[in-house]
C-alpha cells in the first residue's frame, strides 16, 4: 500500500476520533478541525516511512506537537495583545509615532506585491481582527481560498519586513 492510500484510509476511519481528542484539548471546534487537517497535510508532505503500524504513533505525535505549537502561539499573541492594550497609557513620543508609521509603510509596500484580493484578506485579518473562517463568511468565498490568499499576503509582508530588520 502506498503512503497516500494508507493516510486516506486512516483519515476516513479515525478522523472523528482524532477530532474529539483535539477538541477536548483546544475547546474550539473550528480550530480543532484546522489542526486535524494540518496533521494529515503535514504527514502527506513528510518524508518519514509511513505504514499501518507506524501511522497511529505518527498521527498522535504530530497532533500533540501541533497542539503545543497552538498554545505557544496563543501565549505569545496574548502577551503581545496585553502589551498593546497597556501602551495607551504610555506617552507617545514623536520617535515612536514615526517608527509606527515607518513599519506601517513597509507593511503596505509588502502588500503592494500581492493581488488586491490578497490585500483585502490580509487587511481584514490584521486590521479587522477577523479569523479565516470569519473572512470566508464575510466575503462569501471558500475557506481554503481565503487561507491561501492570507498566506500569500503574509509571505510578501514577511519578505518586505525582513529587509528593514
Amino acid at each position: 500500500m502506498n503512503k497516500f492510500l494508507t493516510l486516506t484510509n486512516y483519515y476516513v476511519t479515525h478522523r472523528d476520533e482524532l477530532l474529539a481528542y483535539v477538541s477536548s484539548r483546544l475547546g474550539n471546534s473550528v480550530e480543532a478541525e484546522d489542526l486535524v487537517q494540518n496533521v494529515f497535510l503535514r504527514l502527506l508532505t513528510s518524508d518519514k516511512m509511513i505504514t499501518d503500524i507506524t501511522l497511529p504513533a505518527l498521527v498522535y505525535t504530530t497532533t500533540r506537537n501541533l497542539i503545543a505549537d497552538f498554545y505557544r502561539r496563543r501565549t505569545h499573541f496574548e502577551a503581545y495583545e496585553h502589551y498593546l492594550k497597556n501602551t495607551d497609557s504610555i506617552d507617545e513620543s514623536a520617535e515612536s509615532i514615526l517608527s509606527i508609521r515607518d513599519i506601517t509603510e513597509q507593511l503596505e509596500r509588502g502588500l503592494a506585491r500581492v493581488p488586491e484580493n490578497c490585500r483585502e484578506v490580509y487587511r481584514l485579518h490584521i486590521y479587522g481582527g477577523m479569523k479565516v473562517a470569519d473572512i470566508s463568511e464575510y466575503l462569501g468565498e471558500g475557506y481554503k481560498s481565503v487561507e491561501h490568499r492570507l498566506g500569500a499576503a503574509r509571505k510578501a509582508v514577511r519578505q518586505q519586513l525582513r529587509g528593514i530588520a
